[in-house]
């Protein structure tokens, strides 16, 4: 067979494969129109977190006949519903971070008046990490009908693919961008019995495995999963220290999921915070340390204050401790 045989036939089977789409979107379309939409109603609707196929036959039914999409990017919706051979007709507008507030009342009140707002966000369910909650929270105060047509969500696809357990979780969302608050948070986290679900992004996934491996140790069990329902879908499953070698080794790229095991019982009652301590009861364990292994106060009172997390994962005021140690030095003189 000829290089000019082979174009045809690769060409052919591209047409084919176009084909075949626009017949499935024609069919998916056909069986959307049956669907019947409620009215007087806002509804959130999950959006594909990745694979265009997993958008359901009510996202669609809901894009067609919707008198208003609330979209937390216009072009993102458009682009959607290109994909999808769907023709949005209703009122399309952007409702995002910094304007939902704003607009939350004049879109409840074409609820209303008997119209169908539907809130989208670029990627999975609306509130969870995306704009959408105050229109949610406005349309409760005003008594206005609310429902849900789900679908995708990162955080299940990567609960169920992780091997952990999964009848008790708690999702954290992204880990904290700086690294006090990264430290805190993790630190709370230290006996939390319940796998820990958080998002994370390419660019800090290095400095979060150094924080988990600080936090947690090296032998807990955790999944790094990413670019979940796309082509390129990884889950990395090991201990915190093998993932992280991982990523050292082959940097993720794209969106990420971390799944982290809870707590083992040892575990949980190591970290368990002991009696909290005062800032002069600190301020006195500093300052025996101090004078009994004959080093500098600040030394001892930045040890002790590591020692004595208080039960959110933050620590006691250095300064504070510090001027009670001078104060009860003082005190010791007089």
């Amino acid at each position: 067979m000829t290089d000019f045989e082979n174009e045809t036939e690769g060409a052919a089977a591209s047409g084919d494969a176009a084909q075949d789409v626009a017949a499935a979107q024609a069919a998916m379309a056909g069986a959307a129109s049956h669907i019947t939409i409620p009215r007087g109603c806002v509804v959130l609707a999950a959006t594909p977190i990745g694979n265009t196929g997993d958008a359901s036959l009510r996202l669609i039914a809901l894009l067609e006949q919707a008198d208003i999409v609330a979209a937390e990017d216009t072009r993102r919706l458009y682009d959607l519903a290109h994909r999808l051979g769907v023709h949005v007709p209703g009122r399309v507008v952007a409702n995002h971070d910094h304007n939902e507030r704003d607009k939350a009342d004049s879109l409840l009140d074409e609820v209303e008046g008997g119209a169908t707002v539907l809130l989208v966000s670029d990627a999975g369910m609306p509130t969870i990490n995306d704009p959408g909650l105050a229109i949610v929270r406005r349309a409760i105060e005003r008594g206005l009908p609310v429902t849900c047509a789900p679908g995708p969500s990162a955080v299940l696809d990567a609960l169920a693919l992780a091997g952990l357990p999964t009848d008790r979780f708690c999702y954290e969302g992204f880990v904290p961008r700086k690294a006090s608050d990264r430290t805190q948070r993790l630190r709370s986290l230290r006996a939390e019995r319940r796998t820990i679900v958080f998002y994370e992004t390419p660019h800090r996934i290095a400095e979060t495995m150094d924080a988990l491996l600080e936090a947690f140790g090296p032998d807990r069990s955790m999944a790094l999963c990413r670019e979940l329902t796309k082509d390129y879908e990884q889950v990395r499953r090991g201990t915190v220290g093998q993932v992280r070698q991982s990523v050292i080794d082959d940097p993720p790229r794209g969106e990420i999921v971390l799944v982290i095991a809870g707590a083992s019982a040892e575990e949980a009652n190591a970290a368990a915070p002991e009696a909290v301590i005062t800032v002069a009861q600190a301020a006195r364990l500093a300052q025996e340390r101090s004078e009994g292994e004959g080093v500098r106060i600040k030394d001892a009172i930045a040890e002790v204050i590591k020692e004595h997390p208080l039960p959110d994962g933050s620590l006691l005021n250095r300064k504070a401790v510090y001027q009670a140690a001078l104060d009860a030095k003082s005190s010791e003189r007089a």
